[in-house]
């Protein structure tokens, strides 16, 4: 499933990569491909008709978000396994056929990661799977590591990266689809946060390969993304968090804003998207819009709170356990990696 706005020419590609997938021994893979179209104006709907005749197009009139659209798809999807696919990514002709293979090692694996590389450089790391910052905030695993095979095991991750993901549809029917207040980021860390509480486990699958241009829908520099991000981490938090690291989090968020601070001033981390003390005022003012936000919608996150216990496996302290045995370093947080620079 492909969800799609306005990049007629980034889906044009993202599909072609799904029209050739293959099986081990080379026979085409049958897929039942779903685009939903978030009211493209580029062209995008006329280009699946006109060139992906066999592909299902659900029509949205407007933008109604990644987390919406992909639930129209889930909705739409047979029993077995929905996999998902930006549009700003390509995969590797034998994608579909390694993640599969995840679901049949156990029953209690409902997600699948793949191994996401850079679209300019495939020898970098955009994401293996998924790591956690105690305040929400999380970010790909080896994200703009060189490539020098730390990430070729098959191994247990948090949860996927919904740029390239697999999941056990009976496992989307038990706990439910995206949250749709999240519109976008930080959706599939709660939709994959959310199933390890209710007891799925997630494989990473390092032969499952997609090739991501990182950033595409919004852009690194944007304080919008900044925004949202923000909003998302705190509302996942509060949704998911065990009480005993909800307490702390203005404590880490305190340290994360400090080290991202002290990147910047050598040039290095995700701040220096935002040049100058203007670009930095901008980050200020687009992260106090997220709380304030994240302050307004917290009324009906308490409640979907109250309502995860119904399907919760983990107990408090297992899920503190979980969270902070995936921690990310404020490092990585940061956008700093050593002896690599960051994917744009």
């Amino acid at each position: 499933m492909v969800v799609n706005w306005n990049r007629a020419e980034m889906l044009r590609e993202s599909l072609q990569s799904l029209a050739g997938q293959v099986d081990g021994e080379g026979r085409r893979w049958p897929l039942a491909v779903i685009v939903v179209d978030n009211g493209s104006t580029d062209g995008s709907q006329a280009l699946v008709r006109r060139e992906f005749p066999a592909v299902l197009l659900l029509e949205n009139d407007g933008n109604l978000g990644f987390c919406a659209a992909n639930n129209q798809g889930i909705r739409l999807a047979k029993d077995g396994l929905i996999a998902l696919l930006n549009n700003d990514a390509t995969a590797d002709p034998h994608w579909i056929q390694h993640l599969q293979a995840a679901f049949e090692v156990a029953p209690d694996i409902g997600m699948a990661a793949s191994k996401i590389v850079a679209w300019d450089d495939s020898g970098r790391i955009d994401k293996a799977g998924h790591l956690i910052f105690p305040d929400g905030q999380n970010r790909g695993r080896g994200t703009g590591e060189r490539d020098r095979g730390q990430f070729d095991r098959v191994e247990e991750v948090l949860w996927p990266d919904g740029c390239a993901a697999m999941y056990r549809k009976s496992m989307l029917d038990r706990i439910g689809g995206f949250d749709e207040d999240f519109f976008a980021y930080g959706d599939d860390a709660e939709l994959g946060l959310r199933a390890r509480i209710a007891g799925w486990r997630c494989l990473y699958m390092p032969r499952a390969v997609v090739r991501h241009r990182r950033g595409a829908t919004m852009g690194q520099g944007n304080p919008e993304r900044v925004r949202l991000i923000e909003r998302n981490r705190i509302l996942l938090a509060v949704k998911l968090f065990p009480w005993s690291l909800l307490v702390l989090n203005p404590f880490f968020f305190a340290i994360r804003i400090l080290a991202g601070v002290a990147a910047s001033a050598s040039g290095q981390g995700d701040l220096a998207a935002f040049p100058g003390a203007g670009g930095k005022l901008r980050v200020a003012w687009a992260l106090l819009r997220g709380q304030w936000q994240a302050l307004r919608m917290m009324p009906r996150t308490l409640k979907k709170r109250a309502a995860i216990e119904r399907i919760a496996l983990l107990t408090s302290a297992q899920r503190r356990k979980l969270i902070l045995s995936n921690r990310l370093s404020l490092p990585a947080l940061s956008g700093i990696v050593r002896g690599a620079e960051v994917a744009p």
